[in-house]
C-alpha cells in the first residue's frame, strides 16, 4: 500500500484584519467562526464599534491565505467593502477561533 504524501503545511503566520462593509447583524461572525474551523485556524472575531469586525486568525500560511481570499469573496455573508490586514508571524495565543465581546 503506497503511503500518502506528508503535505507541507508551511510557516504559521497571524492574519490581523479589519472588515468594513455591511458586516455586522448579517451572521458575519458566525460564519467567519465556521470558516476558520473549517481551515484549522485559531484567534478571535469581534464586533467593532464602527460597524467593522475585528479578526485575528493564525494557522499554516496556506490555511490564511484561503481565509484571506474568503473574506474578501462574495461567498463571505453581508457585503465586504474593504479589508484592511497585516500578516506577520503567529504567537501562538489562541487554542481555539471564537467570537470575543
Amino acid at each position: 500500500m503506497a503511503e500518502l504524501p506528508v503535505r507541507d503545511s508551511g510557516e504559521w503566520v497571524r492574519l490581523t484584519a479589519g472588515v468594513d462593509g455591511v458586516v455586522q447583524a448579517v451572521g458575519f461572525r458566525y460564519w467567519t467562526v465556521r470558516k476558520a474551523e473549517e481551515l484549522g485556524l485559531t484567534g478571535t472575531v469581534r464586533n467593532n464599534d464602527d460597524g467593522s469586525v475585528g479578526i485575528v486568525a493564525e494557522g499554516p500560511r496556506p490555511e490564511v491565505l484561503e481565509f484571506r481570499r474568503w473574506l474578501r469573496s462574495p461567498e463571505a455573508p453581508g457585503r465586504v467593502e474593504n479589508v484592511e490586514e497585516v500578516i506577520s508571524g503567529a504567537t501562538g495565543a489562541f487554542s481555539n477561533f471564537q467570537v470575543v465581546f
